[in-house]
């Protein structure tokens, strides 16, 4: 079990001692996720801290994901408890880069695209810019915000 895996198998048990229904329960999800991705394909396998952050990120897509639909439902109690366990399941993620710190990166890779390609690249390109970014960004931004940035930059 990798190292990330382990400090949130401790921290449910410590939120179990003190009583801490949401920080508990929302552990206990992000545990499911990560033993179900350890199974997940035709051979199980044991995952690294990276793979846990994408299993964690995936898991915050999603609980922003039922926030937005409970809060056009009409139903603010829901999205806010999704919101709180947000809060928790970030805890366990890198920090989130700034947009200047992104549009470094973005500057870099095209850069890193132009002397490849020996010119400017364009958005017909643009997936040679993305794999470039988001092998950087590596779960500390969201893919949409990434791709919006990298076509604005190619525009």
């Amino acid at each position: 079990m990798s190292e990330l895996a382990q400090q949130i198998q401790a921290d449910m048990v410590a939120s179990m001692k003190a009583h801490d229904d949401l920080t508990r329960s929302t552990l206990r999800m992000a545990i499911s996720a990560i033993k179900n991705e350890q199974v997940a394909g035709k051979q199980a396998r044991e995952l690294t801290d990276s793979d846990v952050v994408i299993v964690l990120n995936r898991e915050v897509a999603k609980r922003r994901d039922s926030a937005e639909a409970y809060t056009s439902g009409n139903r603010p109690e829901l999205a806010a408890k999704e919101l709180a366990e947000i809060e928790v399941l970030q805890r366990y993620l890198p920090a989130a880069l700034s947009d200047a710190e992104l549009d470094v990166l973005i500057a870099n890779a095209l850069t890193q695209a132009e002397a490849q390609l020996g010119a400017k690249p364009t958005l017909k390109q643009m997936g040679v810019v993305m794999k470039t970014v988001t092998a950087e960004v590596a779960g500390r931004a969201e893919g949409g915000k990434v791709a919006a940035k990298v076509k604005a930059a190619l525009a």
